[in-house]
């Protein structure tokens, strides 16, 4: 991997995991929660996404699209098992 890769790989997980903070939350996490919440939703996605056959196409836009629907599902995981 490349740093042209590893770069394009944070800004989109500190993208994703911004919005998702926005929708979710309010408000972000700090841009190292942010990635971390990212990063984690795209893993999130990528597995749930191809299960039930949806594609988003490529391109980095669809990425950080694709990132944050999976850090949404995630933050939205995580507030249920905090309130039980």
């Amino acid at each position: 991997m490349g740093i042209e890769s590893l770069l394009v790989f944070l800004v989109v997980g500190a993208v994703a995991g911004w919005l998702a903070g926005l929708i979710v939350s309010g408000f972000g996490f700090g841009l190292i929660g942010n990635i971390v919440v990212g990063i984690l939703g795209a893993f999130i996605a990528g597995f749930l996404f191809p299960a039930i056959g949806i594609s988003l196409g490529s391109g980095i836009l669809s990425a950080i699209i694709h990132s944050t629907i999976g850090a949404i599902i995630l933050l939205v995981l995580i507030r249920i098992v905090k309130q039980a």
